[in-house]
């Protein structure tokens, strides 16, 4: 029987609009890295760590950004997404 929770973890780049999270999108996907980019440009006290979140349970983030962690494809910057922060680009690292 296995009771563990699923959890994750995952990095993410938060910026106030949705064409700035564009633009930055495009950059990673000309090869501009993502640790760089987050320090550089993201609003969430994560940017120290290049976004870095750390590990997470389903229900600790907010709907939209869990939508993207625990449903979507890992290793992919997948955004914007809108929430009530702002927008971010998201990145699953890994999800047991």
């Amino acid at each position: 029987m296995n009771s563990k929770k699923q959890s994750a973890s995952a990095r993410h780049i938060l910026v106030k609009t949705e064409s700035e999270a564009a633009k930055i999108k495009q950059l990673i996907a000309k090869g501009a890295d993502f640790g760089v980019m987050a320090r550089k440009h993201s609003l969430c006290s994560s940017a120290k760590k290049g976004g870095n979140l750390g590990e997470f349970k389903p229900g600790q983030m907010v709907k939209a950004f869990d939508n993207v962690v625990f449903k979507l494809p890992i290793h992919v910057v997948h955004g914007p997404v809108k929430t009530q922060f702002g927008y971010h680009l998201i990145e699953t690292i890994y999800r047991d």
